[in-house]
């Protein structure tokens, strides 16, 4: 019995919000104390995704971004870990990975927002994307870390006394055992740009409005209907991504 009311208490905590969000982003009028909204309409999702196209616009953006990110930090941490993992300096190349995390993004933002001026990077697409890549990067080295162990390097060796290349061993050893990681690697670097906010507004300079950005405008102006519209968009792509992610580490067993 005890664990049935966890189990409804659980869905009922996920499922809410949820519900909430879409109630509040299809309502006109809601004033307190109604339980339900006074007025329905469909005027925010279409002023927002057909006429305006603002959020829709910011939907793409945060998407090409995250997807690029994840990519990015996918490949490089993927080879970068392997080198850091096989080096005598392992533990100092690791600690390194975390200065980063030292300091807030909106303070790392505040200190490299002149060199990005400078370098013309400010306010762009390619900008944010690198200024999110220095936050990233070591997280993705961090779960790669401990994939790299004697095992799998003694697994490569046999490869290649086999008379395996170092390519065919990467394509058809290395990377079938890699999957998990990669796609954990690369679910996690996704969430890390989708859900960012003080680099992306800092180096952005406003011009890069991602959905978290138009989340936290919209919130700024307590424009709560467009903002409850905004935040069912935020949580869409992440809760698709999950279960693909589940799937991909089903059939990866």
């Amino acid at each position: 019995m005890m664990s049935k009311i966890l189990k409804y208490s659980f869905v009922l905590a996920v499922v809410f919000p949820l519900v909430f969000l879409l109630g509040l982003s299809l309502a006109q009028q809601w004033q307190f104390p109604e339980v339900l909204p006074q007025q329905w309409t469909l005027q925010h999702w279409g002023n927002s995704l057909f006429q305006q196209g603002d959020i829709l616009k910011s939907l793409f953006l945060s998407l090409g971004l995250s997807l690029s990110l994840a990519g990015t930090v996918s490949v490089f941490a993927f080879f970068m870990s392997k080198h850091i993992a096989y080096s005598k300096h392992r533990q100092l190349y690791m600690r390194f990975t975390l200065v980063p995390y030292i300091l807030s993004p909106v303070v790392l933002a505040v200190i490299f927002q002149y060199y990005f001026t400078v370098a013309n990077l400010s306010g762009n697409f390619i900008g944010v994307l690198i200024a999110q890549l220095f936050f990233a990067l070591p997280f993705g080295i961090v779960i790669f870390n401990n994939f790299w162990n004697e095992h799998l390097k003694s697994i490569e060796q046999l490869s290649f006394t086999l008379g395996a290349s170092s390519r065919q061993s990467l394509l058809k050893v290395i990377l079938p055992l890699s999957k998990p990681a990669i796609v954990l690697c690369f679910f996690q670097s996704f969430l890390v740009s989708w859900f960012e906010y003080g680099l992306t507004q800092f180096i952005g300079l406003g011009k890069v409005k991602t959905l978290t950005v138009m989340v936290f405008s919209f919130i700024n102006e307590a424009n709560v209907f467009y903002a409850a519209l905004a935040c069912i968009l935020l949580i869409l792509p992440p809760i698709v991504l999950l279960y693909m992610n589940k799937k991909i580490l089903i059939l990866a067993r």
